[in-house]
């Protein structure tokens, strides 16, 4: 009975990682739709792709912590 219902913060890692990809695919998909669409405002389309970069350099952060590079 040693099991605890909080989770590991591996585990906690792991679900936020997948939600920041999901909303950074969701983002990459807005972003071509609004490209293919040709009247999209540039300062929406701009401040989206902040938003995206942000996320990319959070997934990547949390990866790391994750999967910390090894340097044998």
């Amino acid at each position: 009975m040693n099991s605890s219902p909080t989770m590991k913060r591996e585990e906690v890692l792991r679900i936020r990682l997948e939600l920041l990809e999901r909303e950074h695919r969701d983002l990459d998909e807005s972003i071509a739709a609004l490209d293919a669409e040709g009247r999209a405002d540039p300062l929406t389309v701009r401040r989206l792709k902040k938003r995206k970069l942000l996320l990319k350099d959070e997934i990547r952060r949390i990866s790391d912590e994750i999967t910390p590079d090894i340097i044998a």
